[in-house]
């Protein structure tokens, strides 16, 4: 086999195994269903097609070995990550009082910085956009929306 090979795998996964001769030729060893082992001279095509499916399954499992196996991502953890919990009663309710009482916030500030805040937040608007809506500038959309968070931080503590 050729130096520049890495070292081929051997597992019950891998049904044969190939190999070349100190004079250029190329074989195929496997065992059938019966057990029977069975040795073959195959072409350079063959060869190569062979050598390339089975340095690209070393490649991939390299990289498993090498990534995947070493990460934080265990079965239990992408389960976890996958199914979506349904919510307790006691964290459905938590979120409405918590809903409720930023809506209850909001509706306290002034009107423009109400109307910015939910044009930003809730609708998904650029500064920019809001002050062409309402023909101002960045900087006067921009400073009336940190008054409005700080003013929401306020009254929410």
């Amino acid at each position: 086999m050729d130096e520049n090979h890495p070292k081929r795998r051997k597992d019950k996964y891998n049904p044969y195994t190939i190999g070349t001769t100190d004079d250029g030729r190329h074989w195929l060893t496997f065992s059938d269903g019966q057990g029977i082992r069975h040795h073959f001279e195959i072409s350079n095509v063959v060869f190569d097609a062979l050598n390339a499916f089975e340095l690209g399954d070393l490649s991939y499992l390299n990289e498993v070995d090498r990534h995947y196996e070493q990460s934080e991502l265990t079965e239990g953890s992408l389960y976890e990550r996958a199914v979506h919990r349904p919510d307790t009663v006691e964290e459905s309710a938590m979120r409405r009082m918590e809903y409720q009482q930023l809506h209850k916030a909001i509706s306290e500030l002034p009107e423009t910085q109400r109307r910015r805040l939910c044009l930003y937040y809730f609708e998904g608007l650029t500064y920019e956009q809001i002050g062409e809506l309402e023909g101002c500038t960045f900087q006067a959309v921009a400073k009336s929306i940190v008054a409005a968070e700080k003013r929401l931080k306020n009254i929410l503590k």
